[in-house]
């Protein structure tokens, strides 16, 4: 399991024999672990998104291991639950994950069906404890975790739970690599369906579904598979619960410094990238003369880093707020008096920027060096400043004013309400055949820096680098075998 495909088609072959020798659980691994490795690959973030033939040899994975199964008679409900049921298959969900807040979503929205949770805990343990308490009081949604076991026996165990719940529709959720949820759902199993595409910065699985309604949830990507990709799919918004805007009285700044902040798990800004968040911040709170609040958990070595920065700055130690963890980034922006957010970088999250936008806090984009998905400007309103040069962004910090501050929190709250407010994610649901949503344009503000990437690229292929690699991939496969 630990030789390395050169290509596709040495994958494939390879793949084959396995099946061939009815061993279905190699073909699984094979597929992941091929993946895997592009996925951990910085160089190939957001330039591959998908493959033909690797969805195709999860088709046939799943038909094989269909032909052969024997599923049980007992509905997976409890008591049988009558009514109709919708399936959602995840890899994993954590509480701070934004495809696990989408399933919520999704869930709120049909409070009249049963919903069943399958997660093939292929991306490492689900957080069960915090969604047992989430779900505690709703009699109709269920989560259930693949038994322990080879990623043959999770897929056996996907596809006969799919089979005996006979749900009316399954929305597929899987992580890029999953190819157990990849797998099981094949067209043979008669079953209405839609991919979400929420893993969009890289090489995903399922992408070219034909026998699945395919959901993009923001232009960036809505364009690039449309026109680049030529899938035939749907454009539906990234919504969140009216938590409310502050009134339009409250003041921005106070009289006193910017308070600045930015929600993101070290997963979006511990990249390797030419500007660095945990060095650009320290600088942010240098001209500011502010706080900034950093929601999001980041590993020990991130925040030593900032800490050792903040101390070259001359930066108070308790201006840098840190939060691993809160239920509503909404309400934590408003209750810390955020003027600004700035959106994460090198990798944007889109949930956390509605939110921000939601509540009423003016943004800040960054325009990745080549990648308009990592932008995510699209998602914001068109007035917010972008920024690629660090120094663009101190500089507009610095001559911010509480008008214009008030002005964009005007434009940021028509924006949630115009693209983002939930009933459109209800009006969907209702009627998903009809239903049509508007897709904001591409910006034409964005421009990549080819240059500044080769430069990037061409540090990617340093000793340091091709080790520090390598030991995180161990730490990944070690940290999913554990699981």
């Amino acid at each position: 399991m630990f030789v390395f495909d050169s290509s596709v088609r040495s994958l494939i072959s390879r793949v084959e024999i396995a099946l061939d020798g009815d061993s279905v659980n190699v073909a699984l691994r094979l597929v992941h672990n091929f993946v895997e490795r592009i996925v951990t690959e910085p160089i190939c973030a957001a330039q591959v998104f998908a493959s033909r033939d690797l969805d195709q040899l999860c088709l046939r994975i799943g038909r094989h291991n269909l032909a052969g199964l024997v599923v049980p008679q007992d509905n997976p409900l409890p008591g049988g639950k009558n009514g109709s049921t919708v399936v959602y298959l995840v890899s994993r969900l954590q509480r701070s994950g934004g495809h696990s807040r989408l399933v919520q979503d999704f869930i709120r929205a049909q409070p009249e069906k049963n919903h069943l949770i399958l997660s093939t805990e292929v991306g490492g343990p689900s957080d069960k404890d915090f969604f047992s308490k989430l779900f505690a009081t709703d009699e109709n949604v269920y989560f259930m975790c693949a038994p322990g076991g080879n990623f043959e026996a999770r897929l056996s165990w996907l596809q006969s739970t799919l089979l005996t719940s006979r749900p009316e529709h399954v929305y597929l959720f899987n992580h890029h690599q999953d190819s157990v949820a990849a797998a099981a759902l094949v067209p043979e199993l008669r079953l209405a369906g839609s991919f979400c595409h929420h893993g969009d910065h890289h090489l995903c699985l399922g992408v070219h579904f034909n026998h699945l309604t395919h959901i993009d949830f923001h232009p960036m990507g809505f364009y690039y598979c449309r026109d680049q990709l030529g899938v035939d799919n749907r454009y539906l918004p990234l919504t969140f619960e009216d938590k409310h805007c502050l009134p339009a009285q409250t003041e921005f700044m106070h009289g006193g410094p910017l308070t600045t902040a930015t929600a993101a798990r070290s997963n979006k800004v511990e990249i390797p990238y030419y500007v660095s968040y945990l060095d650009t911040i320290p600088r942010v709170l240098k001209v500011t003369g502010g706080r900034h609040i950093h929601i999001g958990k980041l590993t020990p070595w991130a925040l030593r880093r900032i800490y050792n920065q903040m101390c070259k700055q001359d930066v108070q130690k308790d201006r840098f707020v840190y939060i691993d963890w809160t239920p509503s980034v909404w309400k934590a922006l408003q209750e810390h008096e955020v003027d600004v957010y700035i959106a994460s970088f090198p990798y944007g999250a889109g949930l956390t920027l509605i939110e921000a936008m939601g509540a009423g806090i003016p943004v800040i984009m960054h325009q990745h060096m080549y990648s308009r998905v990592l932008s995510g400007l699209e998602l914001a309103y068109p007035e917010a400043f972008s920024w690629a040069d660090p120094e663009d962004l101190l500089t507009y910090l610095k001559a911010l004013e509480p008008e214009s501050l008030q002005h964009e929190r005007y434009l940021a709250r028509q924006r949630y309400e115009a693209f983002h407010h939930p009933e459109m994610l209800r009006d969907y649901l209702r009627d998903p055949e009809s239903v049509r949503l508007a897709v904001p344009p591409l910006m034409s503000k964005f421009r990549p820096r080819y240059d500044e990437w080769a430069a990037w690229a061409e540090r990617q292929l340093s000793f340091s680098r091709l080790v520090y690699r390598f030991a995180y991939r161990i730490w990944r496969r070690y940290r999913r075998l554990a699981s």
